[in-house]
């Protein structure tokens, strides 16, 4: 049983990690970039609009669960010397890299964003909360997405040690 729980907890933090990785990299690669050639209010109505969607049940678990479960296949496979460092180096990486930059770096953004009233700012003001948002966000997500890619690789190779 307990063999099984530790492969269980392993395979679903190595998916969840990887499918986090591909959500960020697809944002970096093609949402952010193609709405970044948006006007300011399409941008502006575009980026509200995916970030009021996105926070859902399955997103939260998908994007938070590797940050429970890469620390608990740390400790279950802490008896494999090189395959426990690797799983906690990805467990702290994608902590810091996903957990903490998203809550203290592109959530306030987000909530900045989502408590303007869009249609009533001018086009100035529309300017400056684009320029207030867009390029700190993206700076955030980037430090987001090479984390999660980078937890998601140690995490194959951790497998690779599996005796």
């Amino acid at each position: 049983m307990e063999f099984k729980l530790k492969f269980i907890v392993l395979i679903l933090g190595i998916l969840f990690t990887g499918l986090t990785a591909g959500l960020c990299f697809t944002w970096s690669n093609a949402v952010t970039p193609g709405i970044g050639r948006q006007d300011n209010l399409t941008f502006l109505k575009s980026f509200q609009s995916m970030n009021r969607v996105i926070i859902n049940v399955k997103f939260i678990v998908v994007f938070f669960g590797p940050v429970l479960l890469l620390f608990l296949t740390s400790y279950l496979f802490k008896s494999n010397t090189t395959s426990f460092w690797l799983f906690l180096i990805a467990a702290i990486l994608f902590f810091i890299g996903i957990g903490l930059v998203t809550v203290f770096g592109n959530v306030p953004l987000n909530e900045i964003l989502d408590k303007s009233n869009l249609e009533t700012l001018s086009k100035t003001e529309l300017q400056e909360l684009r320029n207030k948002f867009e390029q700190p966000w993206n700076n955030w997500h980037t430090i987001r997405t090479v984390s999660s890619f980078s937890a998601f690789a140690l995490l194959i190779i951790g497998t690779l040690y599996i005796k």
